[in-house]
């Protein structure tokens, strides 16, 4: 039941996502939560290995198309922009267990870290995360910058990313 019961769910959220990004007024720097996780392997993953990094924090699943469609934009940001202190964090909130999200993960190509949401309280510390993606810029002093819902283009995105990130674009 409970399992039907989450499927429901994981469908009114795909079926609910917006076909484009809502960007709400512009976010007041506001501190970002900490946060520990574990990765698909089972390994430790902090907010505070990312200190003096700009981090894309996106919350995505593996069964949410939109999310899927923004995937390779982000790969290609990361090995653009990697070097010069940007890395993005997927925080996976499938609810089917780490093998999943594994596979996707290497079917995919996915080149930076994934942490799995689990049943931690990470979404609701970062607000409504009702609509998947929803996607946070986060500077190099831990403060949000951006928010965004929905998928939107990775050449757009970038342009957000590099505001935040100050370095020219490449």
């Amino acid at each position: 039941m409970k399992s039907a019961l989450l499927s429901s769910l994981s469908l009114l959220l795909v079926l609910a996502a917006p076909v484009g990004t809502l960007h709400g007024e512009p976010v007041p720097p506001t501190p970002a939560p900490p946060w520990a996780l574990k990765d698909p392997d089972g390994n430790p993953v902090s907010s505070a290995q990312f200190k003096g990094k700009v981090v894309v924090l996106d919350f995505w699943a593996t069964w949410c198309t939109p999310c899927k469609a923004e995937i390779p934009g982000y790969i290609e940001l990361q090995k653009k922009y990697g070097a010069d202190g940007l890395v993005f964090v997927g925080v996976s909130v499938d609810r089917d267990g780490a093998q999943i999200v594994k596979k996707f993960i290497r079917e995919h190509g996915i080149n930076y870290p994934v942490v799995l949401a689990g049943d931690s309280d990470i979404q609701s510390a970062y607000g409504d995360i009702s609509m998947i993606p929803t996607t946070f810029i986060i500077d190099r002093e831990g403060q949000i910058r951006d928010k965004k819902v929905g998928k939107e283009d990775a050449a757009v995105y970038e342009k957000q990313i590099l505001a935040v990130l100050q370095v020219p674009a490449k």
